[in-house]
């Protein structure tokens, strides 16, 4: 454990940070830059002796569990936080579950893309950002709770919802499969993970096509390249699907783009002005 070089890197993170980044007030006698030793202490869930201590060289080694409060109160990068492991002399493990946090570059970039639908996907297939074309193609996701946003709970559990099947989307088995596949090389990746082996527990007890495609084994997909969406209200969506690796933080990014010219592009152009309204009930 580097104790000098452990205290000048929180020191050095905690002035870095505003009390706007962390929801706190900035106040009007702030005489330190960043935030003050007991913020970040309270952030962290320790007490501000034990946090003082660190910073001035003097605490003993922190755990794990200190250091990954530390690390969330400090908004570490993944980076930043083996670093901070490393100072203090207990190496990083493996994350404890899937990264939920999308990088503001990348959520520029979808609505940098107005004329394609795009979304960001965690490693259980939960939708974690989107575009206002991907809304408007698929469903609101904002009007939903982070659980119901989860592709393989829509896919394997809620088959019918809305009449509809995965969005009426064509190749929606081998969706499921595909995503079957992912999930189970994330089971692997995240061993300790209560959101990943509680996930599997439930569409394995909710979904005798999912029990079956699990049984398989299979970690291996194959990329589907096209799909057709059956939109209520446009029709029939043909489209390009891409899919963009995060690999740092085990996201992907999927974009979905009409032909130029083709009817398919029209009918995203009208959904980008119809947006998640909906067009069959009275105002």
């Amino acid at each position: 454990m580097d104790r000098r070089a452990l205290g000048a890197f929180l020191r050095n993170r905690r002035e870095r940070i505003t009390p706007a980044d962390v929801g706190l007030p900035a106040g009007s006698r702030r005489r330190t830059p960043g935030l003050r030793r007991e913020e970040v202490a309270q952030l962290a869930y320790i007490s501000t002796e034990y946090y003082t201590r660190l910073e001035q060289a003097r605490g003993p080694r922190p755990s794990r569990e200190v250091l990954a409060q530390l690390a969330r109160a400090l908004r570490l990068t993944d980076a930043e936080r083996d670093h901070l492991h490393h100072l203090a002399g207990t190496p990083p493990g493996p994350p404890s579950g899937p990264c939920r946090e999308v990088r503001d570059s990348i959520t520029a970039l979808l609505h940098r893309l107005p004329q394609a639908a795009a979304i960001v996907l965690s490693a259980t297939y939960e939708v974690i950002a989107w575009n206002d074309l991907a809304a408007a193609l698929m469903e609101d996701f904002s009007a939903l709770p982070p659980r119901d946003r989860n592709l393989l709970r829509r896919a394997f559990l809620e088959p019918s919802r809305d009449g509809r099947r995965l969005y009426s989307v064509s190749g929606a088995g081998e969706f499921a499969r595909t995503a079957a596949q992912h999930l189970r090389a994330a089971a692997a990746r995240y061993p300790d993970s209560p959101e990943v082996s509680g996930l599997v527990a439930e569409l394995l007890a909710g979904s005798e096509e999912f029990a079956r495609l699990w049984a398989e084994h299979e970690v291996t997909a194959r990329p589907t390249l096209c799909k057709t969406f059956d939109h209520p209200l446009v029709g029939p969506v043909s489209v390009d699907c891409d899919v963009l690796d995060i690999t740092d933080r085990d996201q992907r990014v999927v974009i979905y783009t009409a032909t130029p010219g083709s009817p398919s592009e029209e009918a995203l152009r009208l959904l980008s002005v119809i947006g998640t309204q909906r067009m069959d009930v009275p105002g």
